[in-house]
């Protein structure tokens, strides 16, 4: 998987690391102490140093990127996975590495933003992004809803699938949305979003088995 992919890989690595440059090019702007998380009221309450900011970040980002590549390629069942899911997988850490370098060195530079509604707004999306890919992901041992359910039948990971995507679609937009509340409405909602678009599928997949022991039964 890794050796037709290796193009994209080494695009998408790129990508991770030009926060790099880009600090680099604002390095004399940038204040030796740098903002790097935020309250759910948009506060900041965690800080780090210039040279960790520009250099350790992205190279954590990059490595967490080779690591995802890397367990999705020795998985035996992805070799015939569909194509967009290991798109997603490709361009994933990319996207979260350049949005965090923007808010990051925005806020370090003065500029003021919503940082926990660019936050809502991007897992939103990043979620109903996923939602559209679930029921395309096949059976696997990395990709989607990995519950022993799912994982020994078929037919039960393709009906979670198809409900794990409808539910992430829907339960996005509601995340999205939440970038509009103010604190602490926002994190109110938020939470337990994130919680219930988790184990509902999870749920789903078990009642499911329950409905249909006999399938589970002919594939073992």
């Amino acid at each position: 998987m890794i050796k037709n992919n290796l193009k994209k890989l080494i695009i998408t690595s790129v990508v991770i690391l030009l926060p790099i440059i880009a600090g680099l090019i604002l390095w004399n702007k940038l204040p030796d102490s740098i903002p790097i998380h935020w309250s759910f009221a948009g506060e900041a309450d965690n800080y780090a140093g210039k040279g960790f900011v520009v250099f350790a970040i992205p190279l954590l980002m990059l490595f967490c990127h080779i690591v995802c590549i890397v367990a999705t390629a020795l998985d035996p069942k992805n070799k015939n996975q569909s194509k967009k899911p290991m798109d997603l997988i490709m361009w994933s850490m990319p996207a979260v590495s350049l949005l965090l370098a923007f808010v990051v060195y925005a806020q370090a530079l003065g500029y003021s933003a919503r940082v926990e509604s660019i936050a809502f707004v991007f897992v939103g999306v990043l979620i109903i992004v996923i939602g559209n890919y679930l029921p395309k992901c096949k059976q696997n041992y990395t990709l989607g809803i990995k519950v022993v359910w799912a994982l020994e039948n078929e037919e039960n990971w393709n009906a979670t699938h198809r409900f794990g995507g409808r539910l992430w679609m829907v339960g996005g937009v509601l995340l999205i949305a939440c970038a509009f509340l103010p604190a602490p409405w926002n994190a109110v909602l938020f939470v337990p979003l994130l919680i219930a678009m988790t184990l509902a599928p999870m749920v789903y997949s078990y009642v499911y088995y329950k409905k249909h022991p006999s399938d589970s039964k002919e594939e073992k």
